[in-house]
């Protein structure tokens, strides 16, 4: 069955449309769908390249297509057909991009196009049970195949987007670190100078002043 149904822009991760009744059937479906922001916000930096992608969560799957820098996304259980699956993906971006293709860069808030639920609610009853003629002949349907589609696990996939955060943060530490050593350094060899050169000027200031005394006097 389809549990979760969730569509984000991929240039920075904000969420524009969700099934509102997912999840009602799951104890944890705030926790998948942390995963789910989670996997937004990887592609909105650019770890994940795929545009079509399927990604294994304990018992389910996460199946979602990139098109237009929108993301369809749709967890569903393991024993749902992947077929199935993505021609439900593409059946919401046909539509999400004929009603709202035009205001999707300029979204400004969250969840701007929530109205759509309606849409993914109707679609998603036309595809909760396999066995129906519909989805028998969507299965039978040889023009669309998914055998191509990369699957991954949900460690894995977050797991990249942490390391490169990781490198990225030592990155900018290491050069944070370099910036304090060089003024440091700076600061050293200033003291250094002083400390080298702050004798000669003393006994040139000396010199002087015994000078214009004498000038003074005589």
């Amino acid at each position: 069955m389809v549990k979760l149904t969730m569509i984000a822009r991929v240039t920075d991760g904000l969420p524009l449309a969700e099934g509102l009744d997912d999840g009602r059937d799951m104890k944890d479906s705030e926790y998948y769908k942390q995963q789910v922001k989670a996997l937004f916000k990887n592609l909105s930096r650019g770890h994940n390249e795929a545009s079509r992608m399927s990604v294994e969560s304990g018992p389910y799957f996460f199946h979602y297509i990139i098109e237009g820098r929108v993301c369809y996304l749709t967890m569903c259980d393991r024993a749902y057909p992947k077929k199935l699956a993505f021609q439900y993906l593409e059946e919401l971006r046909n539509e999400f991009e004929r009603v709202n293709g035009s205001q999707i860069e300029t979204a400004a808030r969250p969840y701007a196009f929530i109205k759509f639920d309606t849409f993914i609610q109707k679609t998603k009853k036309l595809y909760q049970d396999t066995h129906t003629q519909r989805n028998i002949s969507k299965l039978n349907d040889e023009l669309y195949e998914v055998h191509q589609i990369m699957t991954r696990n949900v460690q894995e996939v977050l797991g990249v987007g942490e390391q490169l955060d990781q490198v990225s943060q030592m990155s900018s530490h290491l050069s944070s670190e370099s910036r304090i050593y060089a003024d440091k350094a700076r600061d050293l060899n200033r003291q250094a100078l002083i400390r080298k050169w702050a004798p000669v000027a003393i006994v040139l200031g000396v010199v002087f002043v015994l000078f214009w005394l004498k000038n003074k006097i005589w």
